[in-house]
Order: C-alpha cells, then sequence, then structure tokens
C-alpha cells in the first residue's frame, strides 16, 4: 500500500530554537491517526509544515507523492488550526460558498459543497445565520464543515472538540468514526480518552522529538485488561495474579490496574474469569477494558 504521508530526518529550527528533531514517519490510508504530546511538543509546528504553511529547515516531507502546499496536495488534504474563526459580518453560507470557490468550485458546486457538509454536522438549518447566532460549539463545527468540502483525503484537525459540551463533542468523534472508511483522519488532541476511541495509530512527540509511532495493538505473545475499580480492594493483586493465565498485574495509578495475560487461554475467556472474581469477592469494578488504555501505552 502506497504510503499518503512519508516524514524522514524532518528538522525546524526557528532561530536557536529546534521545534521538530529528526522526525520520521510514515502514514497510510486507514483509521485515523492520534498526534500527542505535551504543550510546546512540536504538534503545531508539524501541522504547519505537512500543510505547507512554513518550510521545513532539513529533512524531506511528501504528501501524496509529492512537496507539501503543492498542486498534487490541493484539495486532497485539508487542516482544522485550533484557533479557527470565522468572519462575523457575513452568513455561514457565504463564508463556506466563498472557501469553496477559492478551492476551484464553480457557484453550484460550492452551493452543493456547503449544504453537504452543514448537514454532516448537523447544522444544515444554520446555513443563513451569521457566526454570532451560533454557540461556540455549533461555530466549531461549521469550520469542521469547511475542512470536509471536496471530500478530501486527508483531513487534520487540531483539537477538534475542544471548548464543546460532551454531546456535540460525541456528535464529532461520531462524525469522525463515520466518515473513516473515506478520509484518514489526523487528529491532535490532549484528550487521550478520545484518541483512544477513535485511533489506531499514534504519534507522539515530546520536545520536538517523535518518542512514539506504533499501531495500538497488543503485544505478539501478551494480550492486555485494564480494570478500573471504584475504590481500592485488599488481596485484588494477589487474586489477579493466581489465574492460570495472568502473567503480571500492576497498578498502574490509583484504582486502575494493567493485566498481562498469555494469549493462548484456557476454556473460559479470562474477562469473564475476571467479572466473576469480583462478583465472588464482592469487589466494586468502574469498568474492564479489553487491552491497555492509550495513557498506559505511552507513559
Amino acid at each position: 500500500m502506497s504510503s499518503l504521508i512519508q516524514v524522514t530526518g524532518l528538522n525546524k529550527f526557528f532561530g536557536e530554537k529546534q521545534a521538530l528533531n529528526n522526525v520520521d514517519f510514515e502514514i497510510e490510508k486507514g483509521a485515523p491517526v492520534a498526534l500527542v504530546g505535551p504543550n510546546g511538543a512540536g504538534k503545531t509546528t508539524l501541522f504547519s509544515v505537512l500543510c505547507g504553511y512554513i518550510q521545513p529547515s532539513s529533512g524531506s516531507v511528501e504528501i501524496f507523492g509529492a512537496r507539501p502546499g503543492s498542486k498534487a496536495t490541493f484539495g486532497r488534504l485539508a487542516a482544522l488550526p485550533q484557533d479557527a474563526q470565522l468572519d462575523p459580518r457575513f452568513s455561514i453560507a457565504h463564508q463556506l460558498s466563498f472557501y469553496g470557490q477559492l478551492q476551484g468550485f464553480n457557484k453550484k458546486k460550492s452551493k452543493f459543497e456547503v449544504e453537504r457538509t452543514l448537514d454532516l454536522v448537523g447544522l444544515s438549518d444554520a446555513l443563513n445565520e451569521k457566526p454570532d447566532a451560533l454557540s461556540h460549539g455549533m461555530r466549531k463545527r461549521v469550520t469542521i464543515a469547511q475542512a470536509l468540502m471536496g471530500t478530501p483525503d486527508i483531513v487534520m484537525l487540531d483539537e477538534a472538540t475542544s471548548g464543546l459540551d460532551p454531546l456535540h463533542a460525541r456528535e464529532v468523534r461520531q462524525l469522525v468514526a463515520s466518515l473513516a472508511s473515506e478520509v484518514t483522519f489526523i487528529l491532535s488532541s490532549h484528550d487521550l480518552n478520545e484518541l483512544e476511541r477513535l485511533c489506531q495509530q499514534v504519534l507522539y512527540l515530546d520536545k520536538g522529538i517523535l518518542q512514539r509511532h506504533k499501531t495500538l495493538a497488543n503485544d505478539i505473545d501478551y494480550s492486555y485488561f485494564t480494570l478500573r475499580m471504584e475504590k481500592q480492594e485488599s488481596g485484588l493483586i494477589e487474586g489477579l495474579k493466581s489465574m492460570k493465565q495472568v502473567v503480571d498485574v500492576v497498578n498502574s495509578q490509583d484504582r486502575e490496574y494493567l493485566i498481562s495475560v498469555q494469549k493462548n487461554g484456557g476454556k473460559t475467556p479470562l474477562d469473564i474469569q475476571i467479572l466473576q472474581m469480583c462478583h465472588q469477592q464482592k469487589w466494586s469494578y468502574r469498568q474492564l477494558i479489553n487491552g491497555k488504555t492509550l495513557e498506559n501505552q505511552l507513559f
């Protein structure tokens, strides 16, 4: 399968400050990709390089086999910055139609794309409204609609659900999930739970260095369960370790336990055994997850 994005030896300096340090990764068409890291890690700089907004200091970056910002990427890659704004003077329809014409659509095609994408984000009724008449969450969804115009192959969303209430954040996640077979999303967010629900691949940047580039999958020899408890329970670790398939149990954080398991298990699935033990011992559990959480995989 050919790569959508190929990055090799990428470096970016701003004066003496190095924002990206010898970054290498490859992204193929498929499930959404998570871009994770603390503030100042280089995530926004990487987004800007991929979009062609800024040039790398050294290294190679190819999008669809071409340089970022070149004609070959036009209309095929879309990006939504975290601080994307709408002009308060004009209606939503007018602004999105204008953006569509900037992409080379005629007026008829622009109108169609405006209606199609606003319907995707659940804002068909806001077509003729001005931004100030909309809530913050609605304005955010309008900017996501803009990023989806023209059915791009890659859509980069920077903190797409930041500031949204839980209902609208859920709607954005559902939208990404529903389009994931058609569009490859690259999602930057501080919400690891959100990224864990959507993504199968993670890029973890820290101080400009790519610390992790991996697919969120179990190891070759072991699988994992994450058990979250309502409270600390006496004898929990010892009880879990007594199970035949269990290799190790680690208290990864308060009331959360990472259970390492041999893959060639017994007749009764281990998740059933764990729940049965909790019931028998009258332990109150909150959640049992099949696999590692993204937080455990990264940290």
